[in-house]
């Protein structure tokens, strides 16, 4: 097997994770608008620190043969029902207990916490790159960060244990909470609308924050090196999240939107084709270019969350916003990495740009259906 056709079964398997997250979102969402965030919340990631913790103990191919890849599969499968669980759920709870009028800036946290995750990630990649040879990370070397995340997620588990429960009474046992049904009949317009804006945003941020890697490494530059720039770039990107939030509460969700979508639409084909190779020799601008895309990107993750839960009434809001955003996610955001390589294989990498810059067009139409003031959540006490 040749190394690209390698990598494309790698990112296959992480896009076969992104198709389990509907699934994901539609049973955590049930639970919760049925019986409350808290709990939809706790259980998730106690599914994530699960599939962390088997993801660590994978045996080898050399341990259980053909078996192997498939036992990835499953668990990777596993992460991505946890995974979809998360979002709508968490960017919910966080943009009801936001106070009025920054809810922006509070609710740019879960894109914080999101991108510093992989800012953790990539910092441990350099670590163990530096401490370990590439059998030793073959061998079992691997293991490690899977580990570390499992015991990262046992203590959100103890932490959402203790949060304050926004979902009220009235809205869990009003008729149709909860229902996908209810949520596609009544409030199709608003799901259509964050499947569209969703679809782009999701390939931005995964192009950005995931393949760049490997489109920095096909520049010439050493995994050393590419760690390095990977992590120095996640880093901006998440102490910007909390800026761009605030920016948001000043200038509203739809203008926001239109920033993200128009000037991404402008920028990401001459920066990544023809900005990242002719300084291909200096990773200083090469990563000072990545940081300029992913500064355009924060326009949409930092209200990624809020600008979701604004469109959808309480008691269908957590199944609205994840189910929504799961859709995009899976079909757009989840297979990135992969269409891009297939466009590699076949010679046409730059026209996958192309490919991003029809979804952003379709992100600039839909966020100029956004209106001015939200709909739900502006009027909260």
């Amino acid at each position: 097997m040749s190394e690209s056709s390698k990598a494309i079964y790698v990112w296959g398997v992480f896009a076969a994770s992104f198709f389990m997250r509907p699934i994901g979102s539609w049973l955590f969402g049930w639970i919760g608008d049925r019986y409350g965030r808290k709990t939809s919340m706790t259980i998730s990631i106690t599914l994530m620190a699960i599939s962390s913790f088997l993801f660590a103990a994978l045996p080898t191919y050399a341990q259980v043969g053909a078996l192997a890849p498939f036992l990835l599969l499953a668990v990777r499968l596993l992460q991505g029902l946890s995974v979809g669980g998360e979002y709508g759920t968490v960017a919910t709870y966080m943009s009801e207990v936001a106070q009025k009028g920054k809810r922006g800036f509070y609710s740019s946290f879960q894109y914080v916490t999101l991108s510093g995750g992989q800012l953790l990630a990539s910092l441990l990649g350099v670590i163990l790159l530096a401490l370990m040879s590439k059998e030793q990370l073959q061998d079992g070397g691997w293991r490690i960060p899977f580990i570390i995340g499992g015991c990262v997620a046992i203590l959100s588990f103890f932490a959402r244990r203790h949060l304050k429960e926004t979902l009220t009474e009235e809205d869990s046992k009003k008729e149709g909470s909860g229902s996908l049904k209810e949520m596609l009949t009544k409030e199709w317009r608003p799901f259509l609308l964050v499947v569209g804006f969703t679809s782009a945003g999701s390939l931005v941020f995964y192009v950005l924050t995931v393949y760049s890697k490997t489109y920095i490494s096909s520049l010439g530059f050493s995994d050393k090196i590419t760690g390095y720039m990977m992590t120095i770039a996640l880093f901006v990107y998440m102490c910007a999240q909390p800026i761009f939030g605030i920016i948001s509460d000043k200038i509203g969700r739809r203008a926001s939107m239109l920033s993200f979508s128009i000037l991404s639409a402008i920028f990401i084909y001459p920066v990544m084709v023809f900005g990242m190779h002719h300084f291909s020799y200096s990773p200083v601008i090469v990563t000072l270019l990545l940081i300029f895309l992913m500064m355009i990107l924060s326009f949409y993750t930092s209200i990624s969350g809020i600008v979701k839960a604004e469109m959808f009434p309480p008691y269908v809001r957590a199944l609205g916003v994840g189910f929504a955003y799961a859709v995009g996610n899976a079909i757009f955001g989840g297979s990135a990495p992969a269409v891009a390589l297939q466009f590699k294989n076949v010679g046409h990498e730059n026209t996958f740009f192309i490919y991003v810059i029809i979804m952003l067009l379709i992100c600039i139409f839909c966020s100029s259906k956004l209106p001015k003031k939200p709909k739900y959540l502006h009027h909260d006490d």
